[in-house]
């Protein structure tokens, strides 16, 4: 019950910022790795580093946006909490698929094979990822912005 109190109900944005930092580090790794042109890796990240640079940052900058929601101690609901922690992960997530597939990648489109019913899935997942991300931390913006009024 204490812990609640001292969280504010919102230790899974501290599990999920955690987490996302842990990722960023292992891609971090992964492109020194191949900078140092490490066996194998260049087979999984067939797409442009670029990519796997987005991926990198993009899964700081998330961790840093979810750090700030838990440094403001405002309660959020547990579908904001989750919709933030599952959209930054899907948002990030969406930069390394590009680099581990290039036909996802919009820019290289023309350089690579078509990939059929998997382009119609990343489009899905694409838009999804988009919303539930805006929903997550929209909504917890709103919240923090109406409880500065009370």
């Amino acid at each position: 019950m204490m812990q609640d109190i001292k969280h504010s109900g919102n230790v899974l944005l501290l599990r999920g910022a955690a987490l996302w930092i842990l990722m960023a580090l292992l891609l971090a790794w992964c492109m020194v790795g191949l900078y140092n042109k490490v066996p194998y890796l260049d087979l999984i990240f067939a797409g442009k580093f670029t990519r796997l640079m987005q991926a990198h940052i993009d899964f700081l900058l998330m961790s840093a946006l979810i750090l700030g929601f838990y440094a403001a101690k405002v309660p959020l609901p547990w579908h904001v909490r989750w919709a933030m922690v599952v959209g930054a992960f899907t948002n990030s997530s969406l930069f390394l698929l590009q680099a581990i597939f290039p036909a996802l990648d919009p820019t290289t489109a023309g350089q690579t094979p078509l990939i059929g019913i998997w382009s119609q899935v990343f489009e899905i997942y694409l838009f999804a990822s988009l919303i539930t991300t805006s929903y997550g931390f929209g909504k917890g913006a709103v919240i923090i912005f109406r409880s500065t009024f009370q």
